[in-house]
């Protein structure tokens, strides 16, 4: 087991002289919770399992554990409200307790607890303010995850570039994080997404408070009993409305309020363009229905809008893009 040299404070371990709570959001995980805790190492100083409502024995699993383990510390939701708001519930224990650096690990043991250092130690040292586990990093990841949920991962990562403004990040989904306390004492945490798309949520008030974020490379982790919980219907139209919603949420609150920048009026007028392109090939096809043909003004027109609206629209993203490089 890794403990770094400066850990022997006061008699206790600590990592590399801070605090650390692990928070593990957990619901229907009787069968794997006890697995996670029992491979965390002695350096957390706090366990904090959120039961979101199960409805197997996870709550008594982790009761019988405190027992022998002091560490460990149980709160329990009294309805099923989404793996975003057990961890939410999660941070507000961590915030209260003044905890150094607060770590998001599920109770489905698909988080390796031998990557926990590396999650750490951005934060611990002041480099960064969060770090988040990326899976993606390894040439291994395409054969280990299954081949929906990598396709469905790089485009939800894709469009939450462009709502986070975090361009250097991947792997959105990846909900293996750790967060400074300054940070966590910041965002607002009752107005966290409830579900899965937390970890997309994240990124967007982050951004908002100009924080810094790394991605941390991690070992995928699947087929040890895990049962997935995320119904793909749902969240296909869930997550990316939250984003749509929280891209403009960051842009009215960094590029209009916090400090105005220009790239608004280029995101507007791309948006602009892009409704008159969709008019206009909704007339260049009825015209096409009824004539048997493509009227030559309206289909430049169409052209023309095309065109302007993807030039304005990259701008805006370099703009974004240059504004946020420094927050790695």
């Amino acid at each position: 087991m890794y403990i770094p040299f400066n850990t022997l404070v006061l008699g206790s371990i600590m990592y590399l002289e801070k605090k650390i709570a692990v928070v593990i959001p957990a619901y229907n995980e009787e069968k794997l919770v006890g697995k996670v805790i029992s491979t965390l190492p002695d350096y957390v100083d706090n366990i904090v399992v959120v039961d979101d409502c199960s409805r197997d024995k996870t709550a008594a699993v982790v009761q019988s554990l405190t027992v022998s383990n002091k560490k460990i510390t149980l709160l329990q939701h009294e309805q099923n409200r989404g793996v975003g708001a057990a961890t939410a519930t999660g941070y507000k224990w961590a915030r209260d307790h003044e905890i150094d650096v607060s770590v998001i690990m599920n109770a489905d043991f698909q988080m390796d607890p031998a990557d926990l250092p590396r999650i750490l130690e951005p934060v611990c040292t002041g480099e960064c303010d969060y770090t988040k586990g990326n899976r993606l990093f390894r040439g291994e990841s395409w054969g280990m995850i299954p081949k929906h949920r990598y396709i469905g991962n790089s485009f939800l990562s894709f469009f939450t570039k462009i709502a986070s403004g975090y361009w250097h990040v991947a792997d959105s989904q990846s909900g293996y994080t750790a967060i400074s306390l300054t940070a966590l004492k910041t965002i607002d945490l009752d107005a966290l997404y409830p579900q899965y798309g937390i970890p997309n949520d994240m990124l967007i008030r982050l951004n908002i408070g100009s924080f810094r974020v790394r991605d941390v490379s991690i070992r995928p982790v699947y087929n040890v009993g895990e049962v997935s919980g995320i119904k793909i219907r749902k969240v296909t139209f869930a997550i990316p409305w939250m984003l749509i919603k929280g891209f403009f949420r960051r842009m009215l609150q960094k590029y209009v309020i916090q400090d105005f920048h220009p790239l608004i009026f280029f995101y507007f007028l791309g948006l602009v363009f892009f409704f008159f392109t969709v008019i206009l090939a909704i007339r260049a096809v009825i015209y096409l229905e009824i004539d048997g043909h493509l009227p030559p003004i309206n289909t430049l027109a169409m052209m023309f809008s095309f065109m302007s609206s993807s030039m304005f629209t990259l701008f805006a993203m370099w703009f974004d893009m240059e504004y946020n490089k420094d927050l790695k």
